[in-house]
């Protein structure tokens, strides 16, 4: 390790984007129990490099970022660039109790409220990304496509291999240059700050090819957009599966069909945490494989919440395979908040006792007026605009936020869309894919 490497303590910002302060790789030691100064007023940074005004902070206050020493990953230096070492950190008052706005404290708080029922998470964010290039593209899923990334793909796998993110596949997706990487679920914290690093580290190769992998939610109207689909698990105690029941429609259990009510009940709020760019909305309409139906679906992709496909090949046992995922989420969110909310709205559906979803097993196209209207379609929020007025309108969501991280986190979303109010969606997707 060269004495000038240096390491930076990152948090995840309102908007998706990683900030933070760097040091000497070598002095990381001695601030992995002070951590290092932070300011409220950062909170209210717009992804356009701006300060929402009116913000809640202003000048005033002082913070620090706590490192969480289980989440440093170190990518050694390759040709010119040097290595990329980050640790991922709480954001915390200066005698280190919590801080109402910081992201990383929200999940946990939601995890910690689901422990309580008896219920644990695993989850993985499955995200979708381009890569901005001039070359001609190869066709969508194909071979050629992976092999003319080369050597982009294998270094990448490597990359992330490297920083423990546990990358499954690499394939080529439906876009232009647009590649896909699942990796294995985790724990629910760990399974955010692996939506984190995964997108650095995907960055940190792509920039070192002389490219750029941009995670927007829609780089040009007429393409698919980069979604993330968010798989979510649900363990008990003794890590037993609890969403599998062979005798009911599904085979989704009572429990899990409870939960997924809870998302679909609250799903125009959580579009405002899940999907929050003025870019998101249309990605996720109908016919784009994405939220055209804000329902559950069985091996549907046209869903908010989809039951997978359960493979039995091999002997393979289906429990502990089942899970929901849900498909109303892109990289323009902070993965913390994102995944807090569902599983504090799938939470509400257990506290409920809400009844299981009507499962949707075909296309929502097909549907007449009347089912149509009955399995949500269209009814995703066509706006960011729509979306916090849901959220608004959404008193347990708004709840689940507190007022101070509400107001700064509405705040940062109006000064977006006051930022490309004069602009038409097709250069708003155009700015967010510079952004993201």
């Amino acid at each position: 390790m060269s004495s000038a490497e240096l390491a930076t303590l990152a948090c995840c910002d309102l908007g998706g984007i990683v900030r933070g302060r760097s040091l000497f790789a070598s002095e990381l030691g001695r601030k992995l129990n002070r951590g290092v100064s932070w300011v409220p007023a950062n909170h209210s940074l717009t992804p356009g490099g701006g300060l929402a005004e009116p913000n809640p902070f202003g000048p005033l206050g002082d913070l620090r970022l706590l490192p969480d020493r289980g989440t440093r990953v170190r990518v050694k230096a390759h040709g010119e660039a040097s290595a990329l070492e980050l640790t991922l950190c709480d954001i915390v008052q200066t005698d280190g109790t919590p801080w109402e706005c910081c992201p990383r404290r929200f999940l946990r708080e939601g995890l910690e409220q689901l422990g309580q029922a008896g219920v644990r998470l695993v989850a993985s964010f499955e995200h979708e990304f381009q890569l901005v290039s001039e070359r001609e593209p190869g066709l969508p899923f194909s071979f050629e496509a992976q092999r003319r990334a080369e050597p982009f793909a294998a270094e990448v796998m490597g990359a992330l291999l490297e920083a423990g993110v546990q990358p499954e596949r690499f394939f080529a997706e439906y876009a232009p240059h647009q590649f896909e990487v699942p990796v294995q679920p985790a724990a629910g914290m760990a399974a955010a700050d692996r939506s984190v690093i995964f997108k650095e580290v995907v960055r940190e190769v792509a920039r070192r090819q002389g490219l750029r992998a941009s995670f927007a939610p829609l780089l040009d109207l007429d393409t698919a957009g980069n979604g993330v689909h968010i798989h979510l698990n649900l363990l008990d105690d003794a890590d037993q599966p609890l969403l599998y029941d062979a005798a009911r429609p599904g085979r989704l259990s009572e429990l899990g069909g409870r939960f997924a009510a809870g998302v679909l009940r609250h799903a125009g709020a959580l579009s405002a945490l899940t999907a929050p760019s003025p870019a998101s909305a249309a990605r996720l309409q109908p016919h784009r494989w994405s939220a055209g139906a804000v329902c559950l679906g069985l091996q549907n992709r046209e869903t908010l919440l989809r039951i997978p496909p359960l493979v039995t090949l091999d002997g393979a046992d289906p429990g502990p395979q089942l899970h929901l995922e849900f498909r109303g989420a892109d990289a323009t969110a902070n993965p913390y908040l994102a995944l807090g909310a569902i599983v504090r709205a799938g939470l509400a559906g257990l506290d409920g006792q809400l009844p299981a979803p009507e499962i949707l097993q075909s296309d929502p196209a097909s549907l007449s007026g009347e089912e149509a209207q009955r399995f949500g379609v269209g009814a995703w929020p066509a706006s960011l605009a729509d979306s916090l007025r849901a959220l608004a309108d959404d008193e347990a969501a708004r709840g689940w936020l507190g007022p101070l991280l509400y107001e700064a986190y509405v705040g940062v979303k109006r000064a977006e869309l006051a930022a490309v109010a004069d602009l038409d969606a097709g250069e708003v997707c155009r700015r967010y894919g510079e952004i993201y």
